[in-house]
């Protein structure tokens, strides 16, 4: 099986570690990830306030070339899957004519929802090397990956469950908590850096509530405000893993070599050595 592959802008830079979790995890599962030649930035996440013309033209770009490789597209972040499928939706009804050829029938896939696939669990759980037992999680999906629902394919807005599945079928415990998609900030935090602040804590204040030992996310943005706010913070950090890292951890062999785990702010590697999940 073959993917187009839209990396975005975040893998080649502050989410590299999720880039890496990528490729081993699809390598894992025998997925070939084809990326799309000469891809470019889809506009997330200023575009859309500035121009409409624009917040479209940007993504088709980009689903023009993946139309010509005949394959599928999956995207890892969140709000470049929101923005080319929003791109798609508007080229479909004709409300913006584009400099590109694009029919508008290539499917777009949000890698969580591809991966949650009943096939894709099944094959997940089929090549478990390490069953994360006892290791407490919750998903967080933020915004942009579940709305709106009529962009974004999503009936279970309200409480989706993709992330979950997937945590689950690597053996972790799967926490229910109430706030699944409750806005991190996103890049608020840019101008208005106490607004940011001020969600980011309420959610790593309910997360620690549940009784998780981790929080599992899939978008750039979402991983780095969880993250970075905990830089100063006192007392118990809460990981923040992309959830390519949980199949990673699951999927793959681990030696005594964890740099990619080391990119985090909140340190996961004593956690994961206390459920005797590292060495």
């Amino acid at each position: 099986m073959k993917l187009a592959f839209y990396p975005g802008c975040s893998l080649e830079g502050m989410a590299r570690d999720y880039a890496d979790s990528i490729d081993a995890v699809f390598r894992s599962l025998e997925i070939g990830l084809v990326e799309i030649d000469d891809w470019s930035c889809c506009g997330a996440t200023a575009a859309h306030s500035l121009s409409e013309m624009m917040a479209v033209a940007l993504p088709a770009r980009n689903i023009a070339a993946a139309e010509k490789m005949g394959l599928d597209v999956v995207v890892p972040c969140a709000n470049c899957f929101n923005r080319m499928r929003f791109s798609q939706a508007m080229i479909r009804k004709g409300i913006f004519d584009v400099p590109w050829s694009v029919t508008g029938k290539t499917r777009i896939h949000d890698m969580t929802r591809f991966l949650s696939r009943d096939d894709m669990i099944e094959k997940i759980r089929r090549r478990l090397l390490r069953p994360l037992s006892g290791l407490k999680l919750i998903s967080y999906y933020g915004c942009q990956m579940v709305r709106p629902p009529r962009i974004t394919g999503f009936t279970d807005y309200e409480n989706p469950q993709t992330l979950d599945r997937l945590a689950a079928a690597a053996g972790a415990d799967v926490l229910d908590w109430s706030y699944k998609t409750t806005c991190c900030g996103a890049s608020i935090g840019i101008g208005r850096r106490d607004i940011q602040e001020a969600l980011t804590r309420k959610l790593l204040a309910k997360a620690v509530r549940t009784g998780a030992d981790a929080i599992v996310v899939s978008c750039p943005l979402c991983q780095s405000n969880l993250d970075s706010i905990q830089a100063d913070a006192g007392g118990r950090k809460l990981p923040i893993f992309y959830f390519t890292e949980v199949l990673r951890l699951a999927l793959t062999r681990v030696g005594r070599s964890q740099r990619w785990l080391r990119t985090h702010i909140a340190d996961p590697v004593p956690l994961l050595r206390a459920r005797r999940l590292l060495p």
